[in-house]
């Protein structure tokens, strides 16, 4: 029997098993949103958004944060400097809602410009610095996504379990223009959200996460902070490395509407999984091999099933299966996590309907693009975050080069 045949069957198995795990992850993140779950957990809860500049939607992002359904919340908006468009427009809808009922505290800060950090982290720092003492929980969103009612509650609800350390959701890019680039960036983020689900990977995303304030403060968090570039992953290593999980909340998963060209779609790709590189290496790893074998998988098995036909193997026909399994498995996937997105975002449905087309059609090339983006990852240490040139020396080092 030819060496190939072996070979197949391997890749077979793998596509089998990853296409496994995306419908128990669908069937997850379905079961966790129907589930009504426990409303008497009412924690105190400081609400920090690090802003900089004026995101698209940016005055309803802010109002959907405070807006939430969970009433002992105070919500605190962080910038760089006075001079930020996005401060001006924060103190307006703060003075605009302050006398209406039911609307949480709402504070403006100014954090000045960061010397050892990412200027978020130095933004969530200055918050934290400043909270009373009586608050139990810290959220974190960024200005960038908008959030349901009940956004709020389902975040913390989690946390009531001493055992899960952190919880998350994530979010799916909501196409302003339908350009090529954009629902590009869609689907290929929306590749990344379907690795979600009850699993030990999963990493917290700064945009939508909690953490008990007693657990930031043991873990040393702030501390670790100073020095760092990503809040997210470095909150995530350590949960896990004190015996936590990072717990996957579908119904936090936010909407974060957005408009990119060719170049910055690659600036982004390119800075978040440098990113994972730095601080999560196993995690960049794993998303790296599973990339490249769903390229190799889909085109390799093609030539394969080629060569088995040219020289005229035993099991010609069994290869020229193979490829078609691929496809038919990478479909269903895109199927799947196009089906969740629809599910846990309604109503969105009608400006994500192209991008669900151009993911569900163009898995195959997409699939490409991502690990092109994941390689360009493996070279170099500088990014560029918000207008500020950073150098990511190691997990707990960063340089800021330039604004």
């Amino acid at each position: 029997m030819n060496w190939y045949y072996y070979i197949a069957w391997l890749v077979v198995g793998a596509q089998l098993l990853f296409t496994y795990n995306a419908a128990r992850n669908y069937r997850y993140a379905l079961a966790k949103h129907d589930k009504k779950g426990d409303a008497t957990y009412k924690p105190r809860i400081a609400l920090i958004v690090p802003c900089k500049g004026l995101d698209p939607h940016f005055d309803a992002n802010v109002r959907s944060l405070l807006c939430q359904e969970h009433a002992n919340y105070r919500a605190f908006f962080v910038v760089q400097e006075r001079s930020d468009p996005a401060c001006a427009e924060l103190c307006r809808i703060r003075d605009e809602l302050a006398t209406r009922p039911g609307t949480p505290r709402m504070e403006v800060w100014v954090a000045g410009p960061s010397a050892a950090c990412s200027q978020k982290i130095h933004n969530l720092l200055y918050a934290i610095d400043r909270l009373e003492d009586d608050i139990e929980i810290l959220a974190f969103a960024d200005s960038d996504v908008c959030v349901r009612s009940d956004w709020l509650v389902r975040l913390v609800r989690p946390l009531r379990k001493p055992r899960r350390g952190a919880t998350t959701g994530y979010r799916l890019f909501v196409p302003i223009q339908n350009n090529l680039a954009t629902l590009g960036l869609s689907a290929i983020n929306a590749s990344i959200a379907q690795m979600l689900g009850n699993t030990r990977f999963n990493h917290t995303w700064g945009g939508s996460m909690a953490v008990r304030f007693a657990d930031f403060r043991r873990l040393g968090l702030a501390e670790t902070w100073k020095h760092t570039l990503s809040d997210d992953l470095s909150l995530s290593v350590a949960v896990k490395k004190a015996g936590m999980i990072v717990a996957f909340v579908p119904a936090c998963l936010v909407a974060s509407y957005e408009s990119t060209t060719w170049p910055r779609l690659y600036e982004f790709c390119r800075r978040q999984f440098l990113i994972t590189r730095v601080y999560a290496p196993l995690t960049w790893a794993i998303g790296f091999l599973s990339s490249l074998g769903s390229v190799l998988g889909l085109w390799g098995t093609a030539a394969m099933a080629v060569y088995a036909a040219v020289v005229d193997a035993e099991h010609a026909r069994f290869f020229a299966l193979v490829p078609a399994v691929f496809v038919a498995g990478q479909l269903l996937r895109g199927i799947l996590r196009q089906l969740m997105m629809v599910r846990l975002l309604r109503d969105q449905v009608s400006r994500l309907r192209p991008a669900i087309l151009a993911d569900v059609l163009g898995f195959w090339f997409w699939s490409l693009l991502l690990l092109a983006f994941i390689v360009s990852s493996a070279f170099g240490r500088t990014i560029r975050w918000r207008g500020i040139r950073y150098r990511l020396i190691g997990p707990t080092q960063t340089q800021i080069l330039s604004e």
